[in-house]
């Protein structure tokens, strides 16, 4: 990604003295902002190289770039406005006690802060995970191939060379733990390495050793075996923390608030030789003896529950996890349930969740592949490159983020199909195994990203094969079939090739009347009524007769010329009024027909019987907002009567992203008419004359 869009995401953005902090994830820039309000979410989007923007709770805010993410991040703190990392020559200091005026920020910004902190502390990691899951899925390929013996069993012993090739792919698991506590540390304010040297003690190989010691003694603790051996007269439990991802996690939090704590008591002077050396001598002991075994514990209870879930009926479990991951995923659910796989393969020996989680992935990119073959048929350029993008990222990487917040979470239609895709998958899975008789369902012995490339780890792998290829393109097909774009929008550009967006920048010397009539005609030739709607207009409105349009708000009538945008105050789109509303309810401004209703909600093309065609822009630029806080309840070709609702907006909304609300009423065929005047100017209501039209003699 070139420098110039880096430059253009920091000033959509707010600029760099908005940006506290900055981090990416595999596939997002997760900006901690001063101020999240002020931020062009519109501007975010158009970017070329974007594939979305979502605000989050806490001033945080993420802009999706799929896999051009790290590209992206290293042009950003590149930028000279960058040097010192952004925040526009802020101190730390200034930036903690701005976010200390803020006071509590409720329970979704503690929940978002929650679910950071689990994704960035495993974000670092995720190429190591995904290079390890490829390792993997070679020696499962091998094995299939009879090339060597199932490596995973017990009591196989492989040759010294693959022997060493199985090293490659175990390094990043058996040390996962150090990993995980080296970045959680880091997010949670304390030394990194100190985090990393506290969880490596109970990695050490004389940790687990003194099991072997004479004075270690078997036990159980809830239905567990377990060994312990008296430490200075206090029972340390022993256990193999290799894979283990609790542990490291529920350490680094404690040792984030005993950093803070000593730091407020300890000198400033003094702090880089006993704050560490104290921050150790505290949680060493308090992780080997409490944080580790409850991590564990922890761990085993969460793997647990899923494993009575699956054991009670693998045909409920395959169908319940594709069907919960598309819903998990946006609020960060899953990550828990990743660690949970880790467990499962460190204790069992093999994982049941990645199966039925394929489905999902599959019925995904499916999805995104729908969008796709669209996108090319209609000769969408940016569509392609972003779903172009997602779809790579997925088939080869195993990676949801690109398609679910580039494509899906932005257009509704998607999802419902995308469902039917995962309930297929999940269903051939269930079936599958009970035909089979699996009592696990579909399983591997690795932690791989469900992509094209690992699907020879799955076992019994034709299964999982059939299953992924049918939850992608049933998918595929009911996006190809219904589209993925609002119908009612679709229909009105594909009948008469424009949207009210176009018209409303249409040059002035061409017929805006036109344009709406183009769509009434497309409207009568489908049967929606237009064509009977003029024939009324005709008989009910002689030559010279005096027609009006009344007031689609309660609220205050203006002079067009106060509306603040040039194309509306200059009269360009035609002559009309401008309401300041005070209520929250756009009402029909007369008996037609609906010829193009935007899924925004913010503009209304229509025909009515009396032969006016009007244009209703529900403030300015709310466009941008793409529907947020506007709930549209008519559609292309419903027949209106005077005082049906068109469409009810929030306030609050609109204000908070700095849209005017003055509302532009304008006849758009001035010119088959004499005159078009206002009524009068000041407080109205809808349902009230607003504008007298005299057609002409």
């Amino acid at each position: 990604m070139a420098s110039n869009s880096a430059a253009d995401i920091v000033d959509a953005i707010g600029g760099p003295g908005n940006i506290a902090s900055l981090t990416h994830c595999a596939t997002r820039l997760r900006f901690q902002l001063n101020d999240g309000s002020i931020v062009d979410k519109a501007k975010v989007e158009a970017i070329p190289g974007v594939m979305g923007a979502v605000p989050q709770a806490g001033d945080r805010y993420q802009v999706v770039m799929g896999g051009a993410v790290q590209n992206t991040y290293n042009d950003i703190m590149a930028l000279p406005v960058m040097a010192g990392g952004g925040g526009g020559g802020d101190s730390a200091a200034d930036i903690k006690a701005r976010e200390r005026a803020k006071g509590p920020r409720g329970k979704v910004a503690w929940l978002d802060s929650l679910f950071e902190y689990l994704s960035d502390s495993f974000r670092p990691i995720l190429g190591a995970l995904l290079g390890a899951s490829l390792f993997i899925t070679f020696m499962a390929l091998m094995a299939t191939l009879e090339v060597i013996p199932a490596w995973n069993s017990p009591g196989v012993t492989l040759e010294p060379s693959w022997q060493f090739v199985n090293l490659m792919w175990q390094c990043v698991f058996v040390f996962l733990p150090l990993m995980v506590a080296y970045n959680a540390s880091q997010k949670i304010g304390a030394d990194p390495w100190v985090g990393f040297a506290i969880m490596a003690v109970l990695m050490l190989p004389g940790f687990t050793a003194l099991g072997s010691n004479d004075a270690a003694s078997p036990g159980s603790f809830l239905g567990s075996e377990i060994t312990t051996i008296p430490i200075f007269g206090v029972p340390l439990t022993l256990f193999d923390y290799s894979s283990q991802v609790f542990p490291p996690l529920l350490m680094a939090a404690v040792l984030g608030l005993v950093y803070k704590g000593l730091r407020k008591i300890i000198p400033e002077n003094v702090q880089l030789i006993f704050v560490p050396f104290l921050a150790m001598l505290i949680m060493i002991p308090l992780t080997a003896f409490l944080i580790g075994p409850i991590g564990v514990y922890a761990g085993a209870a969460l793997s647990g529950a899923l494993s009575a879930i699956n054991t009670f009926s693998p045909f409920i479990f395959a169908i319940v996890i594709p069907l919960a991951y598309p819903f998990m995923v946006p609020l960060g659910l899953h990550w828990p349930i990743n660690a949970v796989m880790l467990l499962n393969i460190q204790t069992l020996g093999y994982d049941y969740i990645q199966g039925p989680m394929g489905a999902w992935n599959f019925a995904c990119f499916g999805a995104t592949a729908g969008v796709l073959l669209l996108a090319w048929r209609e000769k969408d350029k940016e569509m392609k490159q972003t779903a172009t993008g997602a779809l790579a990222a997925g088939l080869l990487g195993g990676i949801s983020e690109p398609s679910l917040y580039g494509i899906h979470l932005r257009f509704k239609r998607i999802y419902p199909r995308m469902l039917v895709g995962c309930l297929t998958g999940g269903l051939i899975i269930g079936i599958g195994s009970l035909i089979l008789g699996l009592p696990n369902g579909i399983t591997t012995n690795a932690f791989v990203f469900t992509s094209l490339l690992t699907i020879p780890a799955f076992d019994p792998i034709g299964l999982y094969a059939i299953a992924i290829l049918g939850a992608f393109f049933v998918s595929m097909f009911l996006v190809v079939i219904s589209g993925y774009k609002n119908p009612a929008d679709a229909a009105a550009v594909a009948a008469a090739g424009v949207t009210v967006e176009e018209i409303e920048n249409r040059p002035a010397h061409e017929s805006a009347s036109g344009l709406i009539a183009a769509s009434a005609a497309a409207a009568a030739a489908s049967g929606t009524g237009t064509a009977s709607a003029t024939a009324v207009a005709e008989a009910e409105a002689g030559v010279g007769a005096l027609v009006q349009v009344v007031s689609p708000l309660d609220g205050t009538a203006v002079a067009l010329s106060e509306v603040p945008d040039p194309v509306f105050g200059g009269g360009v789109m035609g002559p009309g009024v401008a309401i300041e509303p005070t209520g929250d309810t756009v009402y029909a401004p007369g008996a037609g027909v609906v010829v193009a209703a935007q899924p925004t909600g913010h503009a209304f093309g229509l025909q009515l019987d009396n032969g006016a065609e009007v244009l209703i822009h529900v403030g300015i630029d709310t466009v941008n907002l793409k529907g947020e806080g506007f709930d549209v309840k008519v559609k292309n070709g419903d027949r209106i009567e005077v005082g049906t609702p068109l469409v009810t907006f929030d306030r609050a909304v609109i204000e908070k992203a700095g849209y005017p609300l003055i509302t532009p009423v304008i006849v758009l065929n001035a010119d088959q008419f004499e005159t078009v005047d206002p009524v009068a100017l000041g407080p109205t209501s809808h349902g009230t004359p607003l504008l007298d039209i005299q057609k002409k003699a």
